[in-house]
């Protein structure tokens, strides 16, 4: 159980702060390194398994984690759990970095509070952009994992969800295209409306359902079987 820090820097005003957790040497380097080089982002320290990982985050409080799902002892999925569970810990948001032969853990990271997943063979931009976009409290799901996220709640089956009766027809309507992947901008090129106007359904149903952030909507809809008119 081992993690690293560099050395402190003062923080500067809008620096997006970053921590690593990967069982893997190799794959933290070039994690640190492309973060590095990224304008506006600091790598703030390294954890090489689960336990490391949460002792690292209550110290450091980063903004964003990149978490390997499999690692040893304490993994992914248990460090998610425990990083949700604990009111301290939330204003971290979590990217899982994974490859798609992982299909059964993307359902339950999703559950369990990531905000968005990146694959480990990404382009060095598609990583910082990642970054960026959980970091401001967005959700990072590609269509392609939106796809493996509704054939599993699909093989569940749907569920009762706290709050959903407080959703007007419109929010839910637009919880269900949040779930297909889509941007507030593309939602609103489907339905011929604004993006503020998405944008705004979206935030009230977020504050009624007590979501994190989008990712947390997905897992809302997929359970309660929302679905877009086909």
């Amino acid at each position: 159980m081992t993690a690293t820090e560099p050395v402190s820097t003062p923080d500067a005003e809008g620096v997006i702060r970053v921590a690593v957790a990967d069982d893997q040497a190799v794959v933290r380097m070039g994690l640190r390194a492309l973060l590095e080089r990224a304008p506006g982002m600091e790598c703030v320290g390294e954890a090489a398994d689960g336990s490391a990982a949460l002792a690292l985050i209550r110290r450091v409080r980063p903004d964003v984690l990149l978490l390997d799902i499999r690692m040893p002892g304490m993994d992914g999925l248990a460090t998610l759990r425990a990083i949700a569970e604990d009111p301290g810990l939330r204003g971290t948001r979590i990217v899982v970095v994974t490859t798609f032969a992982v299909d059964e853990y993307v359902f339950a990271a999703l559950q369990a509070g990531a905000s968005g997943f990146v694959l480990k063979d990404s382009a060095p931009e598609e990583l910082v952009n990642a970054v960026r976009v959980v970091a401001a409290g967005e959700a990072l799901l590609s269509p392609a994992i939106t796809r493996k996220v509704i054939g599993m709640f699909g093989r569940h089956g749907a569920g009762p969800v706290e709050g959903l009766e407080t959703l007007t027809p419109r929010e839910r309507e637009l919880v269900a295209w949040v779930a297909t992947g889509r941007s507030n901008e593309e939602i609103a090129e489907e339905l011929v409306i604004s993006p503020d106007t998405v944008r705004t359904h979206v935030s009230r149903a977020m504050v009624k359902l007590r979501a994190r952030d989008r990712a947390q909507l997905v897992v809302f809809a997929m359970r309660a079987g929302l679905s877009i008119p086909a």
